[in-house]
């Protein structure tokens, strides 16, 4: 099983490789496009992107110095009519740059591409919601050589479409980045902390009534607020416990490391660290994370073990205890705290 990495600068393939990163993708928005488009229609990231291709072309260089493959995102839900014509160009450079794949979340591009036969394998995006064998199958037979599942796919949904579709490649989130609703029916973006952060954290003011007008009772405000609370918790959990690390770098946050022997034992392709647009320091202790516990399950440790030694690694068990923080929520423990544990 490969862990796909995210880079954000041609530097960061040595380092993360370093770390044990044995694929890297990253996104990159050139001058002209961003000039004439603006800098998130690409590929739905403001941030953590290369910003030519000659950096791209750099980036795939280094790569393959030190063995490791490298993929493009341009998973935009969908491109406009004015803009196809320029997105094909792209590709175009794309594959000239050197670049092994491109990472795709609409199913019209996926169409185009495979028609063109670029020299570049094609992987679905997680924004296309590939939740079932019926979609990843669609995906198979229009080119894709491998599906990147969504967040809310779960481990039986995952071994499921890997029986049925043995011939495609699957990958699954392992690190960071949540998303509290359906990434790929989502249509803003992930906007930096300093512009409001992602919209589905927005913290609205509610009014409650009830549809008769009668006054709400004690025991129904009660209630309420306790479902107020329990979303501002889940929310919490989603967006990496505050946006917090450990002092050494450590991220927290969703997290499916102690799924990675179930995983591999489905024949999962690749776990991918989410958040290019994160602090280097982050992805780096995010792929040390994930490369040692890879490492002690091609070695058949002990599950128990794994799981274990994934939660020391976190730096805060409760957190995991919690069950609030998992990717897949099948390997969480059964109690669920009613406090969110203080990280400070």
């Amino acid at each position: 099983m490969k862990l796909a990495a995210p880079i954000a600068a041609v530097d960061d393939v040595a380092t993360l490789a370093a770390a044990g990163a044995d694929e890297f993708y990253c996104g990159v928005v050139p001058h002209e496009w961003e000039s004439r488009f603006g800098r998130s229609t690409l590929n739905r990231r403001l941030g953590g992107n290369l910003h030519s291709f000659a950096e791209l072309a750099d980036a795939a260089q280094a790569a393959h110095a030190c063995g490791r493959k490298l993929s493009v995102a341009f998973n935009a839900q969908k491109y406009t009519r004015d803009r196809w014509g320029h997105l094909m160009e792209l590709v175009e450079r794309i594959a000239a740059s050197g670049a092994d794949a491109i990472i795709v979340g609409d199913f019209g591009l996926l169409t185009e591409l495979s028609a063109r036969s670029l020299p570049l394998r094609i992987h679905l995006s997680s924004v296309a919601s590939c939740h079932n064998s019926a979609t990843a199958g669609l995906a198979a037979e229009l080119g894709a050589a491998r599906v990147i599942l969504p967040r809310h796919v779960t481990l039986a949904e995952m071994e499921r479409m890997v029986i049925e579709l043995p011939a495609l490649e699957f990958e699954a989130f392992v690190l960071n980045d949540g998303c509290v609703f359906e990434e790929g029916s989502c249509h803003t973006l992930h906007l930096p902390m300093a512009m409001g952060g992602p919209i589905c954290l927005d913290r609205f003011e509610y009014e409650y009534r009830r549809e008769d007008c009668r006054a709400l009772s004690d025991p129904e405000l009660k209630r309420l607020a306790a479902n107020d609370k329990a979303h501002e918790k889940w929310l919490w959990y989603m967006s990496s416990c505050g946006f917090t690390t450990t002092p050494d770098g450590t991220p927290y946050g969703p997290c499916g490391l102690c799924a990675i022997p179930r995983m591999a034992r489905a024949g999962i392709a690749a776990v991918k660290i989410a958040g290019r647009d994160g602090p280097l320091a982050r992805r780096t202790r995010a792929v040390e994370m994930v490369r040692r516990v890879l490492d002690l399950s091609a070695s058949r440790r002990a599950e128990g073990g794994i799981a274990e030694l994934a939660r020391q690694m976190r730096g805060k068990p409760e957190l995991c205890t919690s069950g609030y923080m998992c990717y897949y929520r099948e390997t969480a423990p059964a109690a669920v705290p009613d406090q969110i544990v203080d990280v400070d």
